[in-house]
Protein backbone atom coordinates (compact mmCIF):
# COMPACT_ATOMS: atom_id res chain seq x y z
CA UNK A 1 0.00 0.00 0.00
CA UNK A 2 1.51 3.16 -1.02
CA UNK A 3 2.40 5.98 2.27
CA UNK A 4 -0.08 8.72 3.01
CA UNK A 5 0.69 12.15 1.04
CA UNK A 6 1.41 14.57 4.30
CA UNK A 7 -1.17 16.93 4.72
CA UNK A 8 0.16 19.74 2.94
CA UNK A 9 0.89 17.73 0.13
CA UNK A 10 -2.96 16.54 0.73
CA UNK A 11 -4.16 19.72 1.27
CA UNK A 12 -2.55 21.13 -2.30
CA UNK A 13 -4.03 18.34 -4.25
CA UNK A 14 -7.43 18.98 -3.15
CA UNK A 15 -6.49 22.77 -3.73
CA UNK A 16 -5.49 21.45 -7.20
CA UNK A 17 -8.70 20.41 -8.17
CA UNK A 18 -9.79 23.94 -8.02
CA UNK A 19 -8.82 23.43 -12.08
CA UNK A 20 -12.15 22.06 -12.55
CA UNK A 21 -14.39 24.85 -10.59
CA UNK A 22 -16.94 25.75 -12.84
CA UNK A 23 -15.55 29.15 -12.64
CA UNK A 24 -14.50 28.20 -16.10
CA UNK A 25 -17.22 26.65 -17.27
CA UNK A 26 -17.99 28.23 -20.91
CA UNK A 27 -21.18 29.80 -19.57
CA UNK A 28 -19.57 31.27 -16.61
CA UNK A 29 -16.91 32.68 -18.11
CA UNK A 30 -19.28 34.49 -20.57
CA UNK A 31 -21.35 35.59 -17.33
CA UNK A 32 -18.02 37.29 -16.23
CA UNK A 33 -17.00 38.63 -18.99
CA UNK A 34 -21.05 40.33 -19.52
CA UNK A 35 -21.47 38.16 -22.19
CA UNK A 36 -24.79 37.13 -21.45
CA UNK A 37 -28.20 38.35 -22.19
CA UNK A 38 -30.99 39.30 -19.57
CA UNK A 39 -33.15 35.96 -20.25
CA UNK A 40 -30.06 33.97 -19.43
CA UNK A 41 -28.69 35.65 -16.47
CA UNK A 42 -32.20 35.26 -15.05
CA UNK A 43 -32.43 31.69 -16.33
CA UNK A 44 -29.09 31.05 -14.06
CA UNK A 45 -30.48 32.81 -11.30
CA UNK A 46 -34.15 30.53 -11.32
CA UNK A 47 -32.08 27.46 -11.95
CA UNK A 48 -29.45 27.85 -9.00
CA UNK A 49 -32.46 28.55 -6.58
CA UNK A 50 -33.09 24.95 -6.23
CA UNK A 51 -29.51 24.50 -5.25
CA UNK A 52 -29.94 27.04 -3.00
CA UNK A 53 -32.83 25.59 -1.10
CA UNK A 54 -31.47 22.23 -1.01
CA UNK A 55 -28.20 23.33 0.79
CA UNK A 56 -29.74 23.29 4.15
CA UNK A 57 -31.76 20.02 3.32
CA UNK A 58 -28.16 18.44 2.57
CA UNK A 59 -26.72 20.34 5.95
CA UNK A 60 -29.87 18.37 7.73
CA UNK A 61 -29.03 15.31 6.34
CA UNK A 62 -25.03 15.62 7.14
CA UNK A 63 -26.28 16.27 10.68
CA UNK A 64 -28.60 13.39 11.25
CA UNK A 65 -25.62 11.32 10.23
CA UNK A 66 -23.03 13.00 12.59
CA UNK A 67 -22.82 11.48 15.81
CA UNK A 68 -20.07 14.07 17.16
CA UNK A 69 -21.83 16.80 18.71
CA UNK A 70 -19.12 19.16 18.40
CA UNK A 71 -19.26 18.91 14.64
CA UNK A 72 -22.47 19.63 14.86
CA UNK A 73 -22.85 22.46 16.89
CA UNK A 74 -20.61 24.38 14.17
CA UNK A 75 -22.16 22.65 10.96
CA UNK A 76 -25.41 23.96 12.04
CA UNK A 77 -24.33 26.82 11.14
CA UNK A 78 -24.06 26.65 7.68
CA UNK A 79 -28.40 26.30 7.82
CA UNK A 80 -29.00 29.40 9.67
CA UNK A 81 -26.94 30.97 6.84
CA UNK A 82 -29.29 30.02 4.64
CA UNK A 83 -32.07 29.95 6.26
CA UNK A 84 -31.83 32.46 8.63
CA UNK A 85 -32.11 33.35 12.26
CA UNK A 86 -33.26 35.82 14.37
CA UNK A 87 -32.86 39.66 12.51
CA UNK A 88 -31.07 37.87 9.68
CA UNK A 89 -33.02 36.74 6.96
CA UNK A 90 -30.49 34.46 5.24
CA UNK A 91 -29.11 33.10 1.97
CA UNK A 92 -32.33 31.72 0.71
CA UNK A 93 -33.97 35.22 0.94
CA UNK A 94 -30.76 37.25 -0.36
CA UNK A 95 -31.26 34.73 -3.63
CA UNK A 96 -35.04 35.60 -3.89
CA UNK A 97 -33.83 39.39 -3.45
CA UNK A 98 -31.28 39.07 -6.25
CA UNK A 99 -33.82 37.36 -8.53
CA UNK A 100 -36.19 40.42 -8.02
CA UNK A 101 -33.35 42.91 -8.62
CA UNK A 102 -32.99 41.09 -12.10
CA UNK A 103 -36.75 41.17 -12.72
CA UNK A 104 -38.11 37.94 -11.68
CA UNK A 105 -41.29 38.11 -9.38
CA UNK A 106 -40.63 36.45 -6.46
CA UNK A 107 -43.23 34.09 -7.22
CA UNK A 108 -41.36 33.09 -10.33
CA UNK A 109 -38.63 32.08 -8.14
CA UNK A 110 -40.17 30.15 -5.17
CA UNK A 111 -41.92 28.51 -7.40
CA UNK A 112 -39.41 25.95 -8.68
CA UNK A 113 -41.20 25.72 -12.14
CA UNK A 114 -38.22 26.85 -13.85
CA UNK A 115 -35.76 24.74 -12.54
CA UNK A 116 -34.72 22.20 -15.84
CA UNK A 117 -34.15 18.65 -15.30
CA UNK A 118 -30.94 18.67 -15.63
CA UNK A 119 -30.14 20.80 -12.51
CA UNK A 120 -32.79 18.96 -10.73
CA UNK A 121 -31.08 15.69 -11.28
CA UNK A 122 -27.59 16.72 -10.34
CA UNK A 123 -28.81 18.91 -6.94
CA UNK A 124 -31.06 16.13 -6.15
CA UNK A 125 -27.59 13.48 -6.27
CA UNK A 126 -25.78 16.05 -4.26
CA UNK A 127 -28.67 16.00 -1.21
CA UNK A 128 -28.96 11.89 -1.37
CA UNK A 129 -25.18 11.59 -1.39
CA UNK A 130 -25.34 13.31 1.73
CA UNK A 131 -27.99 11.48 3.24
CA UNK A 132 -26.62 8.06 2.34
CA UNK A 133 -22.67 8.37 2.66
CA UNK A 134 -20.95 8.83 5.94
CA UNK A 135 -20.97 11.98 7.50
CA UNK A 136 -17.10 12.75 6.83
CA UNK A 137 -17.98 12.18 3.23
CA UNK A 138 -20.50 15.19 3.02
CA UNK A 139 -17.87 17.33 4.57
CA UNK A 140 -15.45 16.76 1.95
CA UNK A 141 -18.07 17.57 -0.95
CA UNK A 142 -18.74 20.54 0.61
CA UNK A 143 -14.90 21.89 0.11
CA UNK A 144 -15.77 23.04 -3.35
CA UNK A 145 -16.22 25.78 -1.18
CA UNK A 146 -12.20 26.21 -1.19
CA UNK A 147 -12.64 27.84 -4.68
CA UNK A 148 -15.85 30.05 -4.11
CA UNK A 149 -14.66 33.15 -2.63
CA UNK A 150 -12.54 34.23 -6.57
CA UNK A 151 -16.30 33.40 -8.05
CA UNK A 152 -18.17 35.71 -5.66
CA UNK A 153 -15.58 38.78 -6.22
CA UNK A 154 -15.53 38.13 -9.69
CA UNK A 155 -19.47 38.68 -9.63
CA UNK A 156 -18.97 41.76 -6.96
CA UNK A 157 -16.58 43.78 -9.34
CA UNK A 158 -18.04 42.95 -12.61
CA UNK A 159 -21.83 42.52 -12.53
CA UNK A 160 -22.49 46.05 -12.17
CA UNK A 161 -20.44 47.25 -15.09
CA UNK A 162 -21.29 44.50 -17.42
CA UNK A 163 -25.38 43.87 -15.89
CA UNK A 164 -26.02 47.82 -14.92
CA UNK A 165 -29.67 47.24 -15.18
CA UNK A 166 -29.50 44.45 -12.79
CA UNK A 167 -30.05 46.71 -9.25
CA UNK A 168 -26.66 46.58 -7.48
CA UNK A 169 -28.57 46.18 -3.72
CA UNK A 170 -29.55 42.56 -4.54
CA UNK A 171 -25.86 41.39 -4.63
CA UNK A 172 -25.60 41.18 -1.02
CA UNK A 173 -25.63 37.57 -1.09
CA UNK A 174 -22.41 37.40 -2.78
CA UNK A 175 -21.11 40.29 -0.23
CA UNK A 176 -21.97 37.64 2.82
CA UNK A 177 -20.94 34.20 1.27
CA UNK A 178 -17.76 35.70 1.18
CA UNK A 179 -16.86 36.02 4.37
CA UNK A 180 -19.29 33.02 5.25
CA UNK A 181 -17.48 30.11 2.17
CA UNK A 182 -14.10 31.42 4.70
CA UNK A 183 -15.35 30.04 7.69
CA UNK A 184 -16.91 27.13 6.65
CA UNK A 185 -14.16 26.06 4.78
CA UNK A 186 -11.75 26.31 7.56
CA UNK A 187 -13.78 23.88 9.26
CA UNK A 188 -14.33 21.51 6.99
CA UNK A 189 -10.84 21.02 5.35
CA UNK A 190 -9.39 20.39 9.11
CA UNK A 191 -12.01 17.49 9.18
CA UNK A 192 -11.27 16.14 5.69
CA UNK A 193 -7.07 16.13 6.55
CA UNK A 194 -8.06 14.34 9.86
CA UNK A 195 -9.94 11.99 9.03
CA UNK A 196 -9.02 11.00 5.30
CA UNK A 197 -5.38 10.35 6.60
CA UNK A 198 -4.18 6.66 4.59
CA UNK A 199 -3.68 6.99 0.83
CA UNK A 200 -6.85 5.05 -0.22
CA UNK A 201 -8.87 7.61 2.00
CA UNK A 202 -6.87 10.42 0.55
CA UNK A 203 -8.19 9.13 -3.19
CA UNK A 204 -11.60 8.27 -2.21
CA UNK A 205 -11.50 12.22 -0.90
CA UNK A 206 -10.00 13.09 -3.74
CA UNK A 207 -12.71 11.39 -6.12
CA UNK A 208 -15.91 12.59 -3.82
CA UNK A 209 -14.71 16.35 -4.40
CA UNK A 210 -14.30 15.38 -7.90
CA UNK A 211 -18.07 14.38 -8.03
CA UNK A 212 -19.30 17.41 -5.90
CA UNK A 213 -17.13 19.68 -9.04
CA UNK A 214 -19.19 17.82 -11.50
CA UNK A 215 -22.56 18.64 -9.70
CA UNK A 216 -21.58 22.31 -10.02
CA UNK A 217 -20.73 21.19 -13.70
CA UNK A 218 -23.46 19.68 -14.79
CA UNK A 219 -25.57 22.29 -13.46
CA UNK A 220 -24.43 24.76 -15.90
CA UNK A 221 -24.03 21.96 -18.57
CA UNK A 222 -28.09 22.00 -17.93
CA UNK A 223 -28.42 25.97 -17.46
CA UNK A 224 -26.45 26.72 -20.86
CA UNK A 225 -28.57 24.30 -23.45
CA UNK A 226 -31.87 25.46 -21.73
CA UNK A 227 -30.88 29.19 -22.15
CA UNK A 228 -28.48 29.42 -25.18
CA UNK A 229 -26.83 32.70 -26.86
CA UNK A 230 -28.98 31.64 -30.00
CA UNK A 231 -31.70 33.67 -27.97
CA UNK A 232 -29.77 36.94 -27.88
CA UNK A 233 -32.04 39.86 -29.81
CA UNK A 234 -31.61 43.21 -30.07
CA UNK A 235 -33.94 43.91 -27.53
CA UNK A 236 -32.35 41.49 -25.08
CA UNK A 237 -28.98 43.11 -25.59
CA UNK A 238 -30.10 46.46 -24.55
CA UNK A 239 -31.26 44.80 -21.26
CA UNK A 240 -35.39 44.77 -22.04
Amino acid sequence: MSAPFSREEFEARLHAEGARYHIHHPFNVRMNNGQLTPQQIRGWVLNRFYYQVSIPIKDAAMLSNCPDRSVRREWIKRILDHDGYGDDSGGIEAWIQLGEAAGIARPEITSLKHVVPGVRFAVDAYVNFARTRPWQETVCASLTELFAPKIHEQRLANWPQHYPWIDSRGLSYFRNRLSEARRDVAHGLTITLDYFNTRPLQEQALEILRFKLNVLWSMLDAIDLAYPDEARTPAEVAGG
